[in-house]
């Protein structure tokens, strides 16, 4: 396949500039390989916890940590920070950080609520900074393909597309070992819902515009008394596209489900299905009618071809040769932090700038309070 631009990536050093960046969150801000990156060095680290600022300086090779995000945002060293902080807090976080003349790239989602969305906008549009959102989705493998088939144009028309999140188990990060709630107690599912969303924003650009969205929670006792007032362990959203197709996102946190992070997209000429790591495999089926089939009642048939697809492994080829390797989230985080640092040394939007990141994040916010209303028809806005 050919790269198109948006998708070729250096893999080389483009300059000698080393962008300066500091490391909040020492839980899942450990997984980004910062220090691998050519144009990048980890000069602070910060989290509210010694013995995650201590896993912080060791991962990144660094001697400088902070006791707080406040604090490191008063270096003159930093130019650019990663925030790897509680969900509800990322909003906050990341105005903070823009305001103290700092690039940023934030853990997802952007914001739970669609006040604190504007406001991200607005301050980043007022500084004129980088702003970045870390989807995974976005660099999954099989993503990265299914951007590549649309851009070539393989699909045909997209009619229809769909992707489910499934997390079951999650309640046994819900407390801390004191029984203190955390920030993923009882969260509702479509306030996460940007594992879901990127698969359609991502590959066809395309805006969801309106949804209809059904809960489902059991009255457990472990849903009681969480500050989201959230019935629900698991959502599922119908959506319409701004070019009025259909596309159908699931976040489940229960039930007899198998984890699984995945996608696929319908087309008049093929369709596309992602590997997730659990069942089938990627696969694709190809509208060729040539052979003639019949179905379980006898009838004949124009089957469709299906064939698996062996997936590319593209971080063996699209990124700096230090960050070749795997890693989680089906071999993102190096695509994340590449085109990170790349944009800001290239003086560009990032591919999940702040409007993309809020293409990913409002339709979860509408469609949780459809699923409040029993599925109530809503528009999802287009902030500006």
């Amino acid at each position: 396949m050919c790269l198109s631009p948006r998708f070729a990536f250096a893999t080389m050093p483009i300059s000698d500039r080393k962008i300066r960046i500091g490391v909040v969150g020492g839980n899942f801000g450990l997984l980004f390989y910062f220090n691998e990156h050519p144009n990048c060095t980890v000069v602070a680290v910060s989290d509210l916890r010694e013995d995650r600022r201590t896993a912080l300086m060791k991962t990144y090779q660094c001697n400088q940590s902070y006791e707080s995000l406040e604090i490191l945002l008063k270096d003159p060293q930093v130019e650019a920070v990663g925030l790897f902080t509680p969900a509800p807090d990322h909003a906050r976080h990341v105005i903070m950080s823009l305001n103290a003349g700092k690039h940023v790239i934030s853990a997802v989602p952007l914001a739970m609520n669609i006040e604190d969305c504007q406001l991200v906008l607005e301050a980043v549009k007022r500084t004129g900074l980088t702003y970045m959102m870390a989807e995974t989705s976005t660099y999954m493998q099989s993503v990265i393909t299914a951007k590549k088939l649309y851009q070539q144009g393989d699909f045909g028309n997209i009619f229809r597309s769909a992707a489910r999140y499934y997390h079951p188990g999650l309640e046994e990060i819900w407390f801390e070992s004191n029984g203190k709630p955390t920030w993923r107690h009882a969260l509702p599912p479509m306030l996460y819902p940007t594992h879901v969303t990127a698969f359609i924003v991502a590959v066809t650009g395309e805006r969801l515009s309106t949804v209809t969205c059904l809960g489902w929670g059991n009255d457990s006792p472990l849903l009681k008394d969480n500050t989201y007032q959230n019935p629900f362990w698991n959502e599922t959203g119908f959506f319409k596209t701004d070019k009025g197709n259909a596309f159908i996102g699931e976040v489940c946190w229960s039930g007899a489900l198998v984890g699984s992070e995945s996608g696929e997209w319908n087309g008049d000429k093929m369709s596309f299905y992602t590997d997730d790591n659990k069942g089938l495999g990627a696969y694709k089926v190809k509208s060729e009618r040539n052979k003639r089939a019949s179905d379980s009642a006898g009838y004949p048939v124009a089957e469709s071809r299906m064939e698996k697809y062996q997936q590319d492994m593209w971080w063996e080829t699209m990124l700096p040769e230090a960050m070749r390797h795997p890693t989680a989230h089906d071999d993102s985080h190096c695509f994340i932090t590449h085109e990170f640092i790349t944009s800001i040394i290239e003086n560009r939007q990032p591919e999940v700038n702040v409007h993309e990141a809020l293409a990913y994040t409002v339709p979860g916010i509408i469609a949780h309070e459809s699923a409040l209303k029993n599925g109530e028809m809503m528009n999802i806005p287009v902030l500006s």
